[in-house]
């Protein structure tokens, strides 16, 4: 199909999905009112607010911005509006007109009554046609305990069933058996390529920074697209409005500070968050000599700007940097090494209200990611990097002819420019080489949805997205169905199906599978072909009433095609052979098949009271296969894990303190060992599963992945201590526990001199203590 044909196609049905809403529309006279809602002490616009009805099941939510549109017919109505943590507000309204009509909400310390209004009925999960979805409140982030103090967002969410982290400690994200690179991770709608600081243990997203947080493991929307296993979105704070506002924090690791406030007041505010590790201050009497210094530390930095011109338009613009380097310096040889990796991003994004109705958001887009080695000797040197570069523009439209439809649809393009490998030597007698690996890639799409509401008990939410991908003379051009039916059995219970196909044109190329920075992105091109997947999906959602509490049972089914991996025996580490600046032809080494992985999650969520959490649990199963790999047969994926399970909680005792807790428990992880080895004395209860032999000594096969290690628990305790002072100050103790009871989980295997497999744990027990303080 030609691309002329298939733009024309989607026009076509863009057009013709908008005039039979509008034909739906003009059977009756019917008038609209619209608004923002913001929190009032920050004047944040606030997302996902629900506008509704008393007494009725018609309503509607504030999307990305605030904005909310509401079409009725004619009549005196009662209206709620609702919003957890906040107070619900209650007006009536006499719609004889369109009006405009904007909401400031009110925080409320009610989660400390057992005793919940049903102001929740707004927000049922199973009246929500959207499956697969989840929303995590940034102050739930802060409050849970965590490795060091850092508070995380990646191992929060590593919480939830369905999404896994990787070794013991660090902040991978795998989603439903996919791997990092099939993660679509937004900040302020720029991609983040490298979600990691200090190779892997966390992530780059400073807590205090952040607004709203929402994962998409599945029934992904037509708006998103390019990876295959989930879309994380996370949106920072836009800036107090009102009043300056800080917060500086110290931990064992690092420290950050967070200032914001107007600029023009009520008009222009700004967000400044920054944060930075000192491990390398604190140790440098102890670790660095007169002969040679030790270099590590990551820091990051949030800033955005806010500007409302007036009420129909407003203009964001957000940046992140973010770093880490590790290395060391001789000061004796004159030597450096120095590892280097970080993110840079940009957004400016104009918000335009056409109408009471109809809403649009523009947005130029700039993300860099590059990794880099420099070696240093007298007078030689070797500078090696890689990286990638996107330039990116997309406009999303939001439109509400009725209750009883929500259309969005839009068009995006970026233009990809990947480094593999960039390297520059220079010697003694000022002779150098230099060599530059550049793909060029543009990918664009199209897309359209609707969230239809066909009757009180039918919801059906479909889209389409139409994606293009040019490599040189190499066009790729796929569409993207996705469709999901939620079916209300009874007014708190719903039963939900989805399908979404997804296309995925930029690779990982990994050797370590744990995200570590000499991970290398590349594009398809006229031999690499784009990955896909299809995903179905079926659940069951229901609501406990005036609790605060919902279950979600969901399964899933997932196919993937031409999933790539490196060749047996081959590698692309940048670090190899640096002083070689010959171009690598690294798309022989490389071999593309099949994957598959289906399981059940169990999600039992409390959200108000004193005491909120949840219980999580997922049974899954992970596969790949590749005719050039493990003699072609099936083996499981190297973070296939049965079973994983998570109990986490959040305690508040009074206004002074606040207890946390979280027990995890997942299956062991897979690994790789090699042929014929045998294990002399085992000690240790886990090597006595896998002796085939009463004298202690085994023969292992060639399977991929043929060996699968000990399953893997702990316990984290947390308490905090808060004191309030006059001008709504705070002062915020913290201490909590990682691994309270010592566990020996593995975080990797070994043979020694004798063959005897060994495991190394390195994270047992570990205390921290955390100061904050705000105003």
């Amino acid at each position: 199909m030609k691309i002329t044909s298939v733009y024309s196609f989607f026009l076509f049905f863009c057009c013709f999905s908008i005039s039979i809403c509008l034909y739906a529309q003009k059977k009756t006279k019917n008038y609209t009112v619209s608004g923002y809602i913001k929190e009032s002490k920050s004047k944040e616009y606030l997302p996902m607010v629900s506008i509704y009805l008393e007494n009725g099941n018609t309503g509607t939510t504030t999307n990305d911005y605030g904005f909310y549109s509401l079409t009725l017919s004619p009549g005196k109505y009662n209206i709620v509006v609702s919003y957890v943590g906040f107070e619900t507000k209650t007006f009536s309204l006499e719609l004889s007109e369109n009006k405009s009509l904007n909401f400031d909400l009110v925080p409320t310390n009610n989660e400390l009554n057992e005793v919940v209004v049903n102001s929740n009925k707004a927000i049922k999960k199973s009246h929500i046609t959207q499956m697969s979805r989840i929303s995590l409140n940034p102050k739930d982030v802060k409050t849970l305990p965590t490795l060091l103090g850092e508070k995380d967002v990646i191992k929060t969410l590593q919480l939830l069933p369905g999404i896994q982290g990787g070794s013991e400690g660090t902040a991978g994200l795998y989603v439903r058996g996919g791997t990092p690179d099939q993660n679509l991770i937004i900040l302020d709608e720029a991609p983040v390529y490298n979600s990691n600081h200090l190779f892997g243990m966390f992530s780059v997203f400073n807590g205090d920074a952040l607004k709203s947080i929402d994962i998409f493991k599945g029934s992904f929307p037509a708006r998103y697209g390019g990876r295959l296993s989930s879309v994380l979105k996370i949106n920072t704070k836009n800036g107090n409005k009102e009043k300056i506002k800080g917060k500086f924090k110290i931990g064992i690791l690092s420290s950050s500070a967070t200032l914001e406030g107007p600029i023009s007041k009520g008009k222009t505010s700004f967000m400044f968050s920054g944060r930075r590790s000192y491990a390398d201050i604190l140790l440098a009497p102890a670790i660095n000599t007169e002969s040679e210094s030790q270099i590590f530390y990551f820091m990051d930095l949030n800033f955005k700007i806010h500007h409302i011109f007036n009420d129909k338009n407003k203009l964001y613009w957000s940046n992140y940097f973010g770093r880490d380097a590790f290395g060391s310096e001789s000061n004796l040889e004159d030597t450096e090494t120095l590892l280097h990796w970080g993110n840079l991003t940009s957004t400016l994004r104009w918000n335009h209200q056409f109408n009471d109705k109809f809403f649009a958001n523009t947005s130029l887009i700039f993300s860099n990611y590059k990794f880099g080695v420099d070696y240093r000797e007298s007078l030689e040197s070797i500078d090696l990097k890689s990286g990638i570069d996107d330039l990116g523009a997309k406009i999303d439209f939001d439109y509400f002819p009725s209750p009883e439809h929500r259309v969005r649809f839009g068009i995006a393009t970026t233009h990809h420019n990947f480094y593999p490998r960039q390297t520059k030597v220079v010697i003694s007698n000022n002779t150098d080489q230099s060599f530059k690996q550049d793909i060029k890639s543009l990918e664009s799409a199209l897309y359209i949805e609707d969230d239809w509401k066909i009757s009180n008990s039918f919801r059906f939410y479909p889209g389409i997205r139409l994606t293009h991908f040019e490599y040189k003379k190499t066009n790729y051009l796929n569409f993207e169905p996705r469709a999901t039916l939620s079916w209300i059995l009874k007014p708190d219970t719903a039963l939900k199906m989805s399908y979404s196909k997804m296309n995925q044109y930029i690779h990982l190329l990994s050797n370590s599978g744990i995200g570590l920075p000499t991970d290398l992105w590349i594009s398809s091109t006229d031999k690499i072909k784009p990955q896909t997947s299809e995903q179905y999906s079926i659940g069951l959602d229901k609501d406990f009433d005036n609790k605060g509490i919902s279950l979600s049972v969901e399964s899933y089914y997932k196919k993937l095609n031409n999933v790539i991996s490196y060749k047996e025996g081959s590698s692309f580490i940048l670090i190899d052979n640096l002083d070689s600046v010959k171009e690598l032809n690294w798309e022989e080494d490389i071999t593309s098949g099949e994957g598959w992985a289906y399981g059940t999650e169990i999600l039992l969520k409390k959200n108000i009271g004193k005491l909120k959490g949840w219980f999580g649990y997922t049974i899954s199963w992970s596969q790949r296969q590749f005719d050039e790999i493990n003699n072609g047969k099936k083996f499981y994926a190297l973070y296939d894990r049965r079973h994983n399970l998570s109990l986490v909680g959040t305690y508040k005792v009074n206004e002074k303190i606040t207890l946390s807790g979280s027990w995890v428990f997942s299956s062991g992880n897979n690994f790789n060992l090699p042929d014929r080895i045998s294990i002399k004395n085992p000690n240790s209860e886990f090597i006595d599963d896998f002796i085939s032999d009463y004298k202690g000594y085994t023969t292992f096969n060639s399977e991929r992945n043929n060996f699968k290690g000990e399953n893997q628990h702990r316990l984290d305790l947390g308490i905090q201590f808060n004191k309030k002072f006059k001008k709504n100050r705070k002062r915020t103790w913290e201490f909590a526990i990682y691994n309270v009871y010592g566990r020996q989980n593995p975080f990797y295997y070994s043979f020694d001199d004798n063959d005897v497999l060994k495991k190394t744990s390195i994270l047992q027990f570990i205390p921290t203590i955390n100061y904050s303080y705000e105003f």
